[in-house]
């Protein structure tokens, strides 16, 4: 397993960190633009690796600085080698109101990512549109969604938990037209 270069694309660079804080005691998991992104490309790419830790997290700082991060804005982390930077977001994982404690994992040359399913994804998103109005957010669902097996029960029931009856409906809509 090598550190951080220029070469590393997304996946790869949150597979390493994911992987070198396991060796830390640190278990993380991928969520946000991050996982959207590795799911399906769309236009809306951010450059952040929203990593959620799970459970205690103390070790972070030294996991990050042992592959040359460092700390620039409270908890980003950036490295000089790569326009992608870290964020590590206060836990639980979940999206809405629900707690997630399943998750995939993805194996590359440099560790396993522990990243969001694409359902939990596409709900991540849903959240942003349904809470905030956030239309990248239904956009990246969108693109998840359509690339991606999901599981559209559990995102209408979700959906429903989440009060959002008529932005489902929209969503749904705007899947149906793309499916095509």
């Amino acid at each position: 397993m090598s550190g951080v270069t220029r070469d590393l694309d997304r996946e790869q660079l949150a597979a390493l960190v994911c992987a070198t804080l396991d060796r830390h005691g640190v278990q993380v998991v991928l969520s946000g633009g991050g996982a959207a992104a590795i799911y399906a490309p769309n236009p809306y790419e951010s450059m952040d690796l929203d990593s959620i830790a799970i459970g205690l997290s103390r070790r972070v700082d030294a996991a990050m600085r042992g592959l040359g991060f460092r700390k620039d804005r409270g908890r980003h982390w950036t490295h000089p080698d790569t326009p992608f930077w870290v964020e590590f977001p206060p836990g639980p994982v979940q999206v809405g109101d629900e707690v997630i404690r399943e998750f995939a994992e993805r194996h590359t040359a440099h560790g396993t990512l522990r990243i969001l399913t694409p359902t939990d994804c596409v709900m991540d998103h849903l959240a942003w549109y349904f809470h905030a109005n956030d239309e990248q957010g239904l956009e990246q669902a969108l693109a998840v969604a359509v690339a991606n097996e999901v599981d559209l029960d559990r995102i209408e029931a979700w959906s429903k938990r989440e009060r959002a009856g008529e932005k489902l409906e929209r969503f749904r809509a705007r899947l149906r037209s793309r499916s095509k």
